[in-house]
């Protein structure tokens, strides 16, 4: 049976997360040049319901059992979450298990539909992104399936945020030499304003990405471009996840092959998602590349496990 739970995973943005995946394997309306999961299988911006929600609610009844320590359940993935059209129903079952606070993060690519923001409004938190405010720049870095226009997606955050109670935190991706031009900042500092979240959380090419050119853009650059950003709006830059967990845990191999199906890892990654020590994480991920089910990769002076699908 496939299992739409994976982690708990530590994230840069969210601490320690327990993840639910609503769609198939990189099923998504981008197809990012960043995107860690790899190239987009399937293409699109049509909503259905691509698996049961009773299931996905057994699978985090499940999970939640293990009484881990978690700040946040979040709908993430290899895919764009948004396109599960009862990703409403599985929310609000979700809440109706734990008081663990709810995060939906999304493309942002279908936010103009009032159906879709009608299902996120339960959530406690949106981290939406908005990686380009024109539309060269978006088919440059998101490169979305046709029809999707960047001003579409601009209004439906500036409408929904109208009237969500909850926090919205945007991020945006920088690429170099991709959307970190004078103008392509510039549209996004208007946008920021017109949307007004929460705060604004600056990113850049930390994983392996799917294509190479997709570069990290340096520190320095990095903090310039936040001060040029909306005023009145707290901006960040994200780091890289300093938390810890407790690590006496016990994984099984599938739990590991879980978590790299839906995200290249560091060993270090492996054993705190799971709560396992650095050893036992050693264990299953180099069985698993022995066994020819798990890949490596060096990015940034980092070995990373992950699978391939």
């Amino acid at each position: 049976m496939e299992s739409h739970v994976f982690g708990p995973v530590p994230s840069r943005r969210l601490g320690i997360s327990l993840g639910v995946d609503v769609v198939p394997d990189r099923t998504c309306v981008f197809d990012c040049i960043y995107c860690q999961a790899g190239r987009t299988l399937t293409h699109t911006a049509r909503r259905r319901a691509f698996f049961d929600t009773a299931l996905i609610l057994k699978q985090v009844r499940t999970a939640l059992r293990k009484k881990r320590k978690l700040d946040y359940i979040t709908f993430s993935g290899s895919g764009e979450p948004t396109l599960a059209s009862n990703i409403g129903e599985v929310i609000r079952g979700i809440k109706m298990l734990t008081d663990t606070p709810v995060a939906v993060i999304t493309n942002s690519s279908l936010m103009s539909r009032k159906t879709l923001q009608r299902d996120l409004l339960p959530a406690d938190l949106l981290v939406p992104s908005l990686d380009a405010a024109r539309q060269g720049t978006l088919r440059k870095i998101n490169r979305p399936v046709e029809g999707i226009a960047v001003k579409d997606i601009i209004r439906g955050l500036i409408k929904f945020n109208e009237k969500f109670t909850g926090q919205m935190w945007l991020e945006i991706m920088l690429a170099r030499g991709i959307n970190d031009s004078p103008a392509d900042v510039k549209a996004l500092n208007k946008a920021i304003a017109r949307i007004r979240p929460d705060r604004v959380q600056l990113n850049t090419v930390y994983r392996p990405p799917c294509e190479k050119y997709a570069k990290p853009i340096p520190d320095r650059a990095m903090g310039r471009i936040a001060r040029q950003l909306a005023e009145g709006v707290p901006i960040e830059i994200i780091a890289p996840f300093k938390g810890k967990m407790d690590t006496h845990m016990v994984a099984t191999r599938e739990e590991v092959e879980a978590l790299l199906k839906r995200r290249s890892c560091t060993i270090e990654d492996i054993a705190v998602s799971l709560g396992i020590n650095k050893a036992e994480a050693i264990k299953h991920a180099e069985f698993l590349a022995a066994t020819g089910k798990a890949q490596t990769l060096h990015h940034q002076s980092q070995l990373y496990y992950f699978v391939p699908s």
